[in-house]
């Protein structure tokens, strides 16, 4: 099963940029209501919803994360080293092709968020991020189809069997079509968020990695052609969410059933353009988190670059774990600023921050102890002095400074309000490459997490606590 397949809501906790901080999203209805405390049975379903979503979530990542280690050595061996090294860089280049969504996903969480009491909006506002999804996967696919027979993809690659090259372009039309086609259909996984059916959406991203992991190990034991193995994989998602979609709208909730009438132009306008500030903050955000390998390869070589992204990618697990929380609390802190709930939202983030800095501190110190060993048992092959345990120090209290402020960031996700972190990003981005340039000339690698954390706490701090405060203003005024 590729990357690309087997994720489920794109993980990204989105970061945040640029609309008045006292106004819900454009075009959202939310009716006003006095601030007040949360009821106690309120905030206890509240909680209740957040406790068993983050279970879930984990659940549901955990067989995610389990299928592919099941079937990735028995793909190896059937498919050869030469077609399943071209399966993987194919499916590398739909990873990077996450911005496809346009952020519209992130928008239509924010917009229902505050739309609990009104199913007809819900309708419109679903109906028009589906139209015009369904309209960039339909142009997507048409550019496909006309792109991928003129590129020598097996050149690209350097495939040197035969009959792995013939098969090259219609290996790469599955994957991109699979994925293209999947855009629009993964829209039901942020509805089902957004309505706090995050159970339910996690059962479905479970069905469909243990369907994906059923369908490939039963294709290879038929002895299927290797296309079709492929196929069974990468068209296991795209077919699950295509179920859920039906299964939810025409049987479970159809009086929010999407249609054509209900698409609407000023609702599709609103979300595009919210989703573009979210498409917009997360490209700045993945910019300046992903340039440390290009940093470390010049400074250092690219030896040592491959050493720190090894280690990079064993305290990765730490940003799994905040994703997941993440997109479980972003729809609930919606709708209770949406009520004038202020004070649950103000509560239930100090939890969060103490959940996050418990458990991100805790395995961090754990990464620190015993990330030598970890890496030995792992990969092998790497130099411990390559990577001195100031590396491990300054990732772990790196990876500690990013989780504590992520609840912070969710309240302003959950409103839409962006302007405060494209401010911090941008400056971070800037002040940090300088400060690793210079951490890494003068310490080493172990200037590189040194530098990104005295540039986060001077930069993206500041903005993220002046965004948490406008957005409680904001949910104190609604």
């Amino acid at each position: 099963m590729t990357r690309a397949a087997s994720r489920a809501v794109p993980e990204p906790v989105a970061p945040v940029a640029a609309v008045p901080a006292a106004a819900p999203p454009a075009g959202t209805t939310v009716a006003p209501v006095a601030p007040a405390p949360a009821a106690p049975e309120a905030s206890k379903d509240r909680d209740r919803t957040v406790t068993v979503g983050i279970a879930a979530a984990m659940v549901a990542k955990g067989i995610g994360l389990a299928a592919p280690l099941v079937i990735t050595p028995v793909c190896f061996r059937f498919l050869g080293d030469q077609r399943y090294g071209l399966w993987m860089a194919v499916t590398a280049l739909t990873g990077m092709a996450w911005f496809a969504d346009l952020g519209l996903g992130n928008g239509l969480l924010t917009r229902l968020s505050h739309l609990a009491d009104d199913p007809r909006q819900q309708a419109r506002e679903v109906s028009s991020a589906l139209a015009t999804l369904g309209v960039v996967a339909v142009a997507l696919l048409a550019a496909l189809v006309l792109v991928v027979p003129v590129v020598p993809w097996a050149a690209l690659f350097n495939v040197s069997d035969p009959g792995v090259a013939a098969e090259a372009s219609a290996l790469v039309l599955l994957c991109f079509g699979a994925f293209v086609v999947n855009i629009p259909l993964s829209l039901i996984q942020r509805i089902q968020y957004a309505r706090g059916q995050v159970v339910q959406s996690n059962v479905w991203q479970s069905a469909g990695a243990l369907a994906a992991m059923a369908a490939v190990l039963g294709a290879i034991a038929a002895g299927w052609r290797p296309l079709a193995v492929i196929a069974c994989a990468v068209l296991a998602v795209p077919v699950t969410n295509l179920l859920n979609c039906v299964t939810y709208f025409w049987f479970q909730d159809r009086g929010r059933r999407p249609g054509p009438k209900l698409v609407h132009r000023a609702t599709a306008v609103g979300l595009l353009r919210l989703g573009l500030r979210f498409f917009a903050l997360t490209t700045m955000s993945a910019i300046a988190l992903n340039v440390d390998s290009p940093l470390v390869a010049n400074v250092l070589g690219p030896t040592t670059a491959a050493h720190y992204a090894v280690v990079g990618k064993l305290f990765g697990v730490l940003s799994i774990f905040v994703g997941l929380v993440g997109m479980t609390v972003w729809p609930v802190n919606g709708a209770a600023l949406a009520r004038g709930e202020v004070a649950w939202v103000r509560r239930n983030t100090r939890r969060m921050v103490l959940l996050y800095g418990v458990i991100v501190g805790t395995v961090g110190v754990v990464l620190v102890v015993y990330g030598h060993r970890l890496i030995d048992l792992w990969v092998g092959g790497i130099d411990r002095t390559e990577i001195p345990v100031t590396v491990l120090i300054g990732l772990a209290i790196w990876s500690l400074l990013i989780a504590v402020a992520s609840p912070l960031i969710l309240v302003q996700n959950s409103i839409g309000l962006l302007r405060p972190q494209f401010v911090g990003w941008a400056t971070f981005l800037l002040l940090a490459t300088a400060l690793k340039i210079w951490g890494l000339r003068q310490f080493g690698l172990a200037g590189l997490p040194a530098a990104a954390c005295v540039a986060y706490v001077l930069t993206m701090w500041p903005a993220v606590l002046v965004g948490y405060r406008r957005a409680l203003r904001g949910g104190a005024s609604t």
